[in-house]
């Protein structure tokens, strides 16, 4: 793990991340409604990536058996006191986890700190060795339409910045120009590609919070109740839309393994 990166989370910035901003909560609320959709009754999920839990608790909480991976200690003491939920260190290139043992695989931040596509293929082709045939993967990206459409909407965008907007467009390559750390960032036909290289059958890509989001953002927390079920209902109508699925901040894959 990159130093930059195991700095960011030993401090547990991103601890609040998915309750403290707009997008953060409808983010949170829109990945629930997709997880759930493909994880309808009680099964084994490995949480690759999973943090200090924030996924794993609701999921524990829906009756699933969640063992969560992640490579910073501080996560993993978190975690571990989660009910429900076991939590070991890990990376998600090498799991600590037998062939063929669990029933759907969850890797929610892992995809875009892997700058490498190689490291990413990896990390795929474990998810599936780990899953048993017919098993679930939810693989999160974050869309290369991000930072545009974030700093267009907060009047941020300038000339400084072109670019680099640019550059994360056209490649991916994400040099922290609106905060984070170095990342790779996804188109849904990107993601797509490299999920069924994977080896994986099925492939739908959904677009987590919609084309709204940034306005909910500059909007601010006060206006959130206001705005929030339009916002969902956007997300939803335009989920697929292959004009506007890059608009969602987050991408969302769903595959299954042959059976």
């Amino acid at each position: 793990m990159a130093p930059d990166l195991t700095q960011h989370y030993s401090d547990l910035a991103e601890n609040d991340r998915l309750a403290r901003t707009p997008h953060g909560r409808l983010e949170f609320l829109r990945t629930q409604e997709l997880v759930r959709r493909v994880l309808r009754r009680p099964l084994s999920v490995l949480d690759v990536g999973g943090g200090t839990g924030v996924h794993a608790r609701w999921l524990a909480g829906d009756g699933h058996a969640v063992h969560l991976i992640d490579p910073v200690p501080r996560h993993i003491e978190a975690a571990a006191t989660v009910p429900g939920v076991t939590a070991q260190l890990g990376d998600a290139c090498r799991l600590p986890v037998t062939d063929d043992s669990v029933d759907a695989v969850l890797m929610l931040g892992p995809l875009y700190h892997l700058t490498e596509s190689v490291d990413r293929a990896t990390a795929l082709n474990e998810a599936r060795r780990v899953l048993r045939p017919g098993g679930v993967l939810v693989a999160a990206a974050i869309s290369r339409y991000l930072s545009i459409l974030e700093t267009g909407t907060t009047g941020r965008l300038d000339q400084h910045l072109v670019p680099s907007l640019q550059t994360v467009i056209a490649t991916g390559d994400y040099d922290g120009h609106v905060g984070f750390v170095h990342t790779h960032w996804h188109t849904a036909e990107e993601l797509r590609a490299e999920v069924r290289a994977g080896g994986f059958g099925e492939v739908e890509i959904y677009g987590v919070e919609g084309p709204s989001w940034p306005t909910l953002d500059h909007a601010g927390l006060r206006s959130l109740p206001c705005l929030l079920n339009a916002a969902l209902d956007c997300a939803r109508l335009l989920e697929q839309d292959p004009l506007l699925v890059n608009a969602s901040a987050h991408l969302l894959a769903i595959a299954r393994t042959d059976r």
